[in-house]
């Protein structure tokens, strides 16, 4: 029996959506401040899974340019319907700080919710839709009488009033393209509290309501209603929870909750979810919020559950489908090419040319000094995902700073409040090898001078094992060396974390360039390399 490998999408990959077209399954993950914003992942068989798609690639479509961390594209709904794809999603432009339901005080959230559509998932997709401000999570719902529905949660800003207060529906107009009618308030949710991520669905006549409770955190659940009249009443799920890590911290599979769900061609359901997982010793995922995918039932009473009935999220379902790899090379690491590797990613803007390029000297990823790392604006960084608990990555890096002001190197990043940064700079008249590091546990930015550099290319290196991160460097040609002592690696995770700071992305292995002068002093970058160790 051939078994699939939970978690699908390791490492960020958070608030999976998951459509069926024929013999074709796409999972749409958050990239939150990344661009291009939404990865659509493909399959053919729920095991194998490649990368098909970014489709908010146009500054038409997305500009996240100051946006706060772990703010940005919010939780894509994708959907087919009418012949096409259909993405909402949600570029959160202000976040404040985290509030629990009943919390007093005024809490002001900006929620931009819209829709884009293309024929494939490769194509090119349309300029967006505004859709509301209400709240987020916003999915469509294709009914089967031809009508669409969006619905989203509900947000309450005024003091004493919990925050999430509901998921609303409003029909969205074909013709016209937009919402019309007013929206209805249909679900308000249970005592777990926090209700969002709303997904619809129609099963043997009952309209079945699939939202996310408890938070993002170890509480996090999926949770259940029906009703026979798409504006209720709903009742819960007798069982409440339908999936859950029940507050566990450590297993295989934790804070399983935000999901979706799919039916195979001969009409099984499965479920797409959001979950973390610890790295061993320690109550943080490292990795990020990841996807997951299990098989459920539908019982003889006409609710969903796990095959096993308990609720529980699955490490290793049994596969449904034939095996069908992907025949795709992996990337090298090299920069050969005009286009950015698919790997990588940048931070929030929609111009990259002002960030790098790939042509200015071919063969090598010239990145240009911009803002400070951590900035909110315009930052140079290119990276890729940690997807590994234990990972090498290298890079070769060419690059004459001036001063002080001008940075370039390796880092491990999750957000401008954490990370670790081994970067050449420059020191009087020496070129220097320095280290910086943000701790998101008292909030303080350390930065140590390692030691002078010789001229010529400097190779700098990375290992992750669990929670202990260490930098190596080396001049060309010459042995590794130890660049300062172990670094805690577990502070790059959602549970690190500053007060009333959103945590909801990952951590990246990346390399960065900064200028605070203004000049845009370029660092060229001739391979870039990560390997995982198991």
């Amino acid at each position: 029996m051939t078994l699939i490998r939970n978690p699908i999408l390791p490492g960020f990959n958070p608030d999976p959506s998951i459509v069926r077209v024929g013999e074709d399954f796409y999972i749409a993950t958050s990239t939150f401040e990344w661009f291009p914003g939404v990865q659509i992942h493909h399959s053919r068989d729920l095991q194998h899974w490649r990368l098909a798609s970014r489709p908010l690639m146009r500054p038409a479509q997305l500009d996240m340019r100051g946006d706060p961390d772990s703010c940005g594209v919010w939780a894509p709904d994708l959907s087919h319907a009418h012949g096409r794809f259909w993405l909402v999603y949600t570029d959160v432009k202000r976040y404040g700080t985290t509030t629990v339901d009943g919390a007093t005080g005024v809490s002001l959230r900006d929620f931009r919710n819209y829709l884009v559509t293309c024929e494939t998932v490769d194509g090119e997709w349309s300029d967006p839709v505004f859709l509301n401000g209400s709240g987020f999570d916003p999915a469509l719902f294709h009914d089967d009488d031809g009508r669409t529905w969006l619905v989203n949660m509900l947000w309450d800003h005024r003091p004493g009033h919990g925050r999430f207060a509901g998921i609303v529906v409003q029909e969205f107009d074909h013709s016209a393209g937009r919402l019309v009618g007013e929206p209805r308030n249909i679900f308000p949710g249970t005592d777990r509290g926090f209700t969002e991520a709303p997904h619809l669905y129609k099963h043997d006549g009952w309209y079945h309501l699939l939202v996310a409770e408890g938070g993002t955190g170890w509480n996090h659940a999926a949770v259940m209603a029906r009703s026979r009249d798409l504006f209720g009443p709903y009742e819960v799920h007798p069982d409440g929870a339908v999936l859950t890590a029940n507050g566990r911290r450590e297993g295989a599979l934790t804070r399983a909750g935000h999901a979706d769900l799919v039916h195979l061609a001969d009409g099984t359901p499965w479920m797409a979810y959001l979950c973390g997982r610890p790295v061993a010793s320690s109550e943080r995922c490292i990795l990020g919020r990841e996807t997951a995918i299990q098989p459920m039932v539908w019982g003889e009473d006409g609710w969903l559950r796990t095959v096993a009935g308990d609720g529980e999220p699955d490490p290793a379902p049994p596969a449904p489908l034939p095996p069908a790899p992907w025949d795709e090379p992996e990337w090298d690491g090299g920069f050969d090419g005009p286009d950015l590797p698919q790997p990588l990613q940048w931070l929030r803007s929609p111009y990259p040319e002002r960030l790098l390029s790939l042509t200015e000297r071919p063969g090598f990823l010239r990145l240009y000094g911009r803002d400070t790392v951590g900035s909110l604006f315009e930052q140079a960084l290119v990276a890729r995902r940690q997807t590994d608990f234990r990972y090498r990555a290298e890079t070769r890096l060419e690059f004459e700073p001036r001063d002080f002001q001008a940075a370039a190197g390796l880092i491990c990043y999750y957000n401008s409040t954490k990370f670790h940064y081994l970067h050449v700079s420059r020191d009087g008249d020496a070129r220097v090898l320095q280290r910086m590091t943000a701790n998101p546990e008292d909030g303080a930015i350390e930065m140590v001078l390692l030691g002078e550099l010789p001229d010529g290319p400097i190779e700098l290196a990375v290992e992750v094992d669990g929670v202990a991160l260490r930098f190596f460097w080396r001049a060309d040609g010459a042995e590794w060396q130890a660049a300062g002592e172990p670094l805690d690696a577990s502070i790059l995770s959602d549970e690190a974390t500053l007060p009333g700071l959103p945590n909801f992305t990952g951590t990246f292995v990346a390399m960065a360039c900064q200028d605070m002068s203004g000049r845009g002093t370029p660092a060229d970058f001739a391979w870039f390399r990560y390997a995982g160790r198991g």
